[in-house]
């Protein structure tokens, strides 16, 4: 499961002219659903990403010392199949290691339980639909968090 962090001061999510989810200070996930991915994988991204500390201290004298619960912020998840794209060949992006919808939509259900489980308010966009998102995003901070990583041997 890979999924996109962007610390925001507001974002937003709109579907056929309507938003179905906005919110202000927080992160706005972009969440990417893979062939073999399980309840480990949304584990341990939803552990990661309310305990990551990326927000600023209240003094401003760091930009990294809060998380998106210390600073009493949102969530806004968009399911993102492309997130697995394969651009290697061609000029036209393959999706073939993204998990077909019928096993990523209840995964991303999954993962947006997790995030309520947690208690940080949480707003989606709509699975499977054109959605345009529209975002300040605060920094600019962006991150990339890949669950296969945690598998990885730490470097040295």
């Amino acid at each position: 499961m890979k999924t996109v962090i962007q610390r925001v001061n507001s974002a937003s999510v709109e579907v056929e002219g309507s938003v179905s989810g906005s919110i202000g200070v927080g992160l706005l996930l972009l969440i990417g659903i893979t062939h073999g991915d399980t309840d480990e994988d949304i584990a341990y991204l939803v552990e990661k990403i309310v305990n990551m500390r990326i927000f600023p201290a209240e003094s401003g004298d760091s930009g990294f010392d809060r998380s998106v619960k210390d600073v009493e912020g949102g969530l806004l998840l968009v399911s993102q199949f492309t997130l697995y794209a394969t651009t290697r060949k061609g000029r036209r992006p393959g999706f073939a290691d993204a998990a077909r919808p019928e096993v990523s939509e209840p995964m991303f259900g999954q993962v947006v339980e997790a995030f309520r489980a947690t208690g940080v308010p949480v707003e989606t966009g709509v699975f499977g639909a054109m959605m345009n998102v529209k975002l300040e995003n605060a920094g600019p901070a962006t991150f990339i968090l890949d669950s296969e990583d945690r598998l990885a041997p730490r470097r040295g």
